[in-house]
């Protein structure tokens, strides 16, 4: 909290709910994302440039890229703790980390991007239309994890979609349009049981480039694994709306 450390860190605990899980009772990434965004809104608030802060401005913060590595799964009946922090932003990008701890141990790591837009356009905003907010905020430098690279590349061939959905209201948010923690439920929607069973999450990347408002028909590509890795892309028509990349590894057993 502020004025309680040297270096800026939101912290906040979080006792964890059944809907929380998946079928093989760990974190759904969906909810990892919640509960880090939760965070962030939390610590924009503490910091002066939360949601109700910018709303009369018509300000708003829209999220453009997520990486997280995953350390371990947490499993059925756990409390995390989220600690997050913004980091110095440039030009239109804030990027902020966040570490995520299970009983004390780090269980994963994430970054995101965002950009201050004008919600009447949704043009770009720089960080100066933040006035006294953003020159006095603790901004704090720490990566939490390194991202190997922002961009994920397109898939050479889009093929046949292996899942489709209609935007219905029950997955928008305050801004009319797709929340971006739903579209890691669209993605890994697009493995079976039995894949998901076998294998262990290691990393997954989000890119969220347009929005999906409500009615608009999403079909969601996937591609080869390569290198450990798919990518996934999600189209409304021909119109890319966001990219994941997904990394697994072979299930550990644990004690």
């Amino acid at each position: 909290m502020i004025g309680e450390m040297s270096v800026y860190c939101h912290k906040n605990d979080y006792k964890l709910r059944n809907s929380d899980y998946d079928f093989k009772d760990e974190l759904k990434p969906s909810a990892l994302l919640s509960l880090t965004q939760e965070s962030a809104c939390l610590s924009g608030d503490e910091l002066g440039f939360g949601y109700y802060d910018l709303q009369p401005k018509n300000y708003g913060f829209i999220i453009v890229n997520t990486y997280c590595e995953i350390d371990r799964p947490v499993t059925l009946g756990k409390t995390l703790t989220v600690e997050t922090w913004p980091l110095p932003p440039r030009h239109v990008i804030f990027e902020r980390g966040y570490r995520v701890k299970c009983e004390g141990e780090t269980v994963a790591r994430l970054a995101s991007r965002w950009c201050l837009v004008d919600l009447s356009d949704f043009s770009l905003l720089t960080p100066d239309k933040l006035g006294e907010v953003h020159t006095k905020c603790p901004y704090n430098p720490e990566k939490s994890v390194e991202v190997p690279c922002w961009k994920i590349p397109k898939l050479a061939e889009r093929g046949e979609a292996v899942y489709s959905l209609t935007v219905k209201n029950s997955v928008c948010d305050h801004y009319f349009h797709a929340n971006n923690t739903r579209y890691a439920d669209f993605f890994f929607d697009c493995f079976t049981m039995d894949e998901l069973r076998e294998r262990e999450l290691l990393s997954f990347q989000i890119t969220y480039g347009k929005q999906a408002k409500e009615g608009a028909r999403l079909g969601v590509y996937r591609g080869k694994e390569e290198n450990g890795v798919t990518r996934l892309e999600a189209y409304c028509g021909e119109e890319l709306l966001s990219q994941c990349a997904i990394k697994f590894g072979t299930r550990k057993i644990r004690g």
